[in-house]
């Protein structure tokens, strides 16, 4: 069976480190393995802790009176050296709620205000982002935005513009552009259902509420 045998430490920062892991395979043979983790130290990364706690939050939005468009950004990402359509995101603050920091991010990144909707707690709960390299997890928030789009609540780090698409450039976007997974995902539930968010009155996996 497959275990981790030791972690260390390589990195001290404070939004991402790098851990290396002595690993047995499932035939027995010792290896390396390489993994990045939000946690600040080894006691705290999930494979110790067996917990799963959010690191971020991530908001799927519609928009105006018939919700016929979606919230978007186009951000530069440095891994990338590009631009990327991603959902409006942020990391969830020590102490803070998820629903909290969905409405301060959605307001920090696009200056809307976000209404989320109440589902089921199946559909909100923390998912792992890429767990072949690591233990991150994010919990997507649903929901409606207005107001006026602005930037002035933007880090100095943050570049990105606020794209609202209706069906036509979300479908445009998908074919053509550089598109973050869960975004990807989102914009083709958006495009093929009238209702969107018909999805949140089903409980996870048991049919109707």
């Amino acid at each position: 069976m497959a275990e981790v045998d030791r972690v260390s430490q390589v990195t001290n920062n404070r939004f991402l480190n790098y851990y290396e892991l002595n690993t047995t395979d499932r035939i027995g043979n010792h290896k390396k393995y390489y993994m990045c983790s939000r946690r600040e130290s080894a006691e705290k990364l999930d494979l110790m802790t067996g917990a799963d706690r959010p690191d971020g939050v991530v908001m799927f939005a519609l928009y105006g009176e018939d919700g016929d468009r979606v919230v978007l950004v186009h951000q530069y990402r440095y891994p990338l050296g590009a631009y990327i359509y991603e959902l409006p995101a942020g990391l969830v603050e020590d102490g803070e709620r998820v629903d909290e920091a969905a409405l301060r991010e959605m307001r920090e990144e696009t200056g809307l205000e976000f209404h989320p909707v109440l589902s089921d707690s199946g559909y909100e709960r923390p998912f792992y982002s890429s767990a072949g390299m690591t233990d991150e997890s994010c919990c997507m928030v649903f929901g409606t935005a207005g107001g006026t789009i602005s930037q002035s609540g933007l880090e100095d780090t943050e570049q990105l513009d606020v794209v609202l698409a209706d069906r036509q450039e979300a479908a445009r976007i998908l074919r053509e552009e550089n598109v973050a997974a869960n975004c990807a995902f989102m914009l083709m539930n958006f495009i093929s259902s009238a209702d969107p968010l018909a999805f949140l009155h089903q409980r996870a996996g048991e049919g109707q509420l």
